[in-house]
């Protein structure tokens, strides 16, 4: 008997021992935290659609409108005009630019007046006698005769018959091979064809100059042209005579410049279309980089974004009951940062700064009701204590 009372005390124990520990291990449990779902606080802003300006930004380099390449075409030593052939100089319309030596060749084109005219001296007794009536013309154009000056032109025949008499005596023949010699007498004397300055100089005086070298660059200043490149798609908006603002590469002074031509091929490489703008400023000077904006279009009921918040090329995040809920949109132009864009309400609060890891149906709170409800709880904590 003592044996089992022994027995089923142990049991007791035993079980006691059990129920105890496993009172001591729940009590020590934690209890599972309630899961609260995280709300993002973001920047927003409300859309207000209007009249958006699509402006085309371009660059280049001013060349002048009016610039003369300067070449050679006779050969000879290059003589002093009076001033020196260097970069900077200026020149006024008319004045010489380059005298080359033509002492030999102007010798052998007075040489050719000196057989011209005794060609026609020799058939003045037949003329009297035959083609008396023509007499007088060629007498005339004899006593004018210069040697010095450049050869006028051939009185004209009264019959055929005068015609082919002269023509036989090689007079025609040898006036025009004396208008031809004359004719490049000109060419050792360049010109300015307009008051300008010289941009370039190649040669020095006392330089032989040969034929075919290039010799410099003579330009005129204050007018104007920039070559700039824009994407095909808006060679129908851009029109000739629309002006245009150009800036400095500081920005720090504007210009206002005209189209002044289209180009109507495309270039096939980088789909552009190369425009003309025109410029006329004292200021300016050759080979100047500026910056241009061109006004391509108006585009209405649209509103400008920054590219960073357009997603998948066609969608923007709003906010609707605290969700964000992709919307979407129609882009219509894109720059390098912004893009304008259609299909938005007024008044449609959208996310104004990228959020990483959005997500449709995402709990967001503005920066404002966040706010809020800051000051909220601290009102409340005011009245607690």
């Amino acid at each position: 008997m003592r044996k089992i009372i022994l027995i089923i005390l142990a049991v007791v124990i035993i079980a006691g021992a059990a129920v105890g520990a496993k009172l001591i291990i729940d009590s020590k449990t934690a209890p599972k935290p309630k899961a609260v779902k995280e709300v993002k606080i973001v920047t927003t802003d409300t859309i207000q659609n209007s009249t958006i300006p699509i402006v085309i930004p371009a660059n280049g380099n001013l060349q002048a409108k009016r610039r003369v390449e300067l070449y050679a075409e006779v050969t000879g030593v290059f003589r002093s005009t009076g001033k020196l052939f260097r970069t900077g100089q200026e020149y006024r319309a008319g004045e010489t630019l380059i005298s080359i030596d033509n002492t030999e060749f102007y010798s052998q084109v007075r040489s050719s007046r000196s057989t011209l005219n005794n060609q026609i001296t020799a058939i003045m007794p037949d003329l009297r006698l035959d083609y008396p009536e023509s007499y007088p013309q060629w007498q005339a154009y004899l006593d004018k005769w210069n040697m010095n000056t450049y050869t006028p032109a051939l009185p004209e025949p009264l019959s055929d018959k005068e015609k082919y008499f002269v023509t036989g005596r090689n007079i025609y023949t040898t006036y025009y091979n004396l208008k031809n010699l004359e004719n490049r007498l000109g060419k050792y004397r360049i010109t300015a064809p307009f008051s300008g300055v010289l941009t370039d100089a190649l040669v020095t005086e006392g330089t032989l100059v040969r034929n075919g070298q290039q010799l410099g660059e003579f330009i005129q200043p204050g007018s104007y042209e920039m070559q700039v490149s824009i994407s095909a798609e808006f060679a129908d908006l851009l029109q000739i005579g629309e002006e245009v603002s150009l800036k400095n590469i500081s920005g720090t002074k504007t210009y206002q410049g005209t189209v002044t031509r289209v180009n109507a091929k495309v270039d096939q490489s980088s789909q552009t279309i190369t425009v003309v703008i025109e410029v006329n400023d004292a200021e300016l000077k050759e080979g100047m980089y500026l910056t241009a904006n061109l006004d391509a279009q108006q585009i209405e009921n649209a509103v400008e974004l920054d590219r960073s918040l357009l997603q998948n090329g066609n969608g923007i995040f709003v906010i609707e009951e605290g969700k964000l809920v992709l919307k979407k949109v129609s882009p219509v132009y894109y720059s390098d940062k912004t893009v304008v864009l259609k299909g938005l309400e007024n008044g449609t609060v959208i996310v104004s700064q990228s959020i990483s890891g959005a997500y449709e149906g995402m709990l967001v709170k503005t920066e404002e009701q966040a706010a809020g409800n800051k000051k909220a709880e601290n009102t409340t904590e005011e009245k607690a204590s």
